[in-house]
């Protein structure tokens, strides 16, 4: 014969059942059921406590949570909601209470809270539930859906703030007995009310505790989709458009965006924070990965937009207005970029700045000085405001420029950290060393040559001329 298993207590002592009472409960429960339903209902929780107190000491976990479901079933019916909720308290505080037993509890009364007549009913009840709840693992997953639930009835009155207060209570990431994809709808719902009462700070926070990992499995569509858009939302208000490109593109990575108009607005959004990101090796790959996209063939416009940043050529500010205006500026097209908002004028005034560096950038290329008024016609530009630019780009190490301003020319050369200039002139100096060195043995040696062939000549000079012979 089998042993029955150990069970334990909501004070984490082990206990062993020793008597089965499931027979008993069935005979006496349906009794107790028939004796509320008459009206006897004090009657039937005294019954009922002391069908519990012997279920509980003999360790009987499935009849223990049988008897306080029942009693928690006859208050609901006879919708004494005082005393429910005064046995609850009574009922999870008892010594060596069953832990299976207090979760059968709180999910059975769980599902009465939107049956209750009121919402001072439904927050009493709600905080009843979390407050015998609190601290214990083994009901964790529960108290977890309470709060939520709270914070959203908080979030229905308009006390936004109150609902996310409530919420970040909650540390659902250390929760081991909750599914992964409950977690994560938990913590996205975390950054919603984050985000609701703008707390960006918090909600990058938030954000960190998920693994983008998760979203791989085509279940996840959702949820992806879901986090990457309260993504979007937080990294609009802090300015990081190249950070927006990236979400944009893992959304339109996502099995479930099949719509072909979806896709288009999406792209549109791509190409347009793209632009809009401040130019470092980083925008530069994703520009020239983006071009090489084949989904951009359908938004043709953009793509040649696109194309303009990636050109060696100046972009014309006017012309690109007129060429474009009615693309990027169209309600059905435009995908909320440059709306009528602070924001999207915001990133109006951006896109003409990233215009402008960019032009910067390929002056610095073609030119080694150039006058400020030169530039200024050519940026369409006065030159304070060209002066501040270039001021800009230098601080941000985009380009290596100096201003002679009483003279209004602009010198772009690269600044040599000390280090690099004396490597430099060590360099220098040895190349000269080094020519002297040879300059001077070619010096010896015509010297040399030239002394042998002096030497040669005296010789010659030197030799006696032979007497004729006499024929007599």
């Amino acid at each position: 014969m089998n042993e029955p298993m150990p069970m334990a207590t909501g004070s984490g002592e082990i206990v062993k059942m020793e008597v089965d009472y499931s027979v008993t409960c069935d005979e006496t429960l349906p009794v107790i059921e028939k004796t509320a339903k008459d009206g006897k209902l004090e009657q039937a929780i005294s019954d009922l406590l002391v069908l519990e107190k012997q279920t509980r000491t003999g360790g009987d976990m499935i009849s223990t949570g049988r008897v306080l479901v029942t009693l928690a079933q006859i208050c609901f019916e006879a919708k004494n909601w005082p005393l429910l909720i005064e046995q609850i308290v009574v009922l999870t505080k008892r010594r060596g209470q069953l832990k299976q037993a207090i979760v059968k509890l709180v999910q059975e009364v769980s599902t009465y809270i939107d049956q209750l007549p009121s919402k001072d009913l439904q927050y009493d009840l709600i905080n009843t539930l979390r407050t015998v709840t609190e601290g214990k693992i083994y009901v964790e997953v529960e108290r977890a859906r309470l709060t939520l639930k709270l914070a959203r009835m908080k979030e229905s009155e308009g006390k936004i703030v109150e609902g996310a207060n409530i919420l970040q209570e909650l540390q659902v990431e250390t929760y081991g007995s909750m599914e992964k994809k409950e977690k994560v709808e938990l913590i996205l719902e975390q950054m919603r009310y984050c985000l609701a009462k703008n707390d960006y700070i918090r909600t990058q926070i938030i954000s960190k505790k998920i693994n983008i990992k998760f979203f791989e499995d085509e279940s996840t569509n959702d949820l992806k989709i879901k986090f990457y858009t309260l993504m979007i939302e937080m990294d609009e208000h802090e300015g990081s458009y190249l950070s927006i490109c990236r979400h944009y593109r893992a959304i339109l990575a996502t099995p479930s965006i099949q719509c072909d108009e979806k896709k288009k607005k999406i792209l549109r959004s791509v190409v347009l924070y793209l632009i809009l990101s401040p130019y470092d090796n980083e925008q530069s790959d994703l520009l020239h990965r983006v071009l090489q996209d084949r989904a951009l063939e359908t938004i043709p416009s953009f793509k040649k937009l696109l194309e303009l940043f990636k050109n060696q050529e100046l972009i014309n500010w006017k012309k690109l207005c007129e060429e474009f205006d009615s693309e990027l500026k169209h309600k059905a097209t435009r995908s909320d970029v440059f709306d009528e908002s602070i924001f999207g004028r915001k990133r109006w005034t951006t896109l003409k700045n990233r215009i402008v560096e960019h032009n910067i950038r390929i002056m610095e290329k073609y030119y080694t000085r150039v006058s400020l008024t030169r530039m200024s016609e050519l940026l369409d530009l006065d030159s304070n405001e060209v002066e501040k630019m270039l001021c800009d780009m230098v601080v941000a190490g985009t380009i290596s420029a100096k201003t002679d301003r009483p003279a209004g020319i602009v010198y772009f050369q690269d600044s040599k950290d000390p280090s690099t200039m004396l490597n430099d002139w060590s360099h220098n100096v040895n190349n000269l060393m080094s020519l002297i060195a040879r300059t001077t043995h070619l010096i010896n040696k015509e010297e040399m040559v030239h002394k042998h062939l002096l030497s040669q000549v005296t010789s010659s000079d030197n030799v006696p001329t032979p007497k004729p012979m006499d024929t007599n």
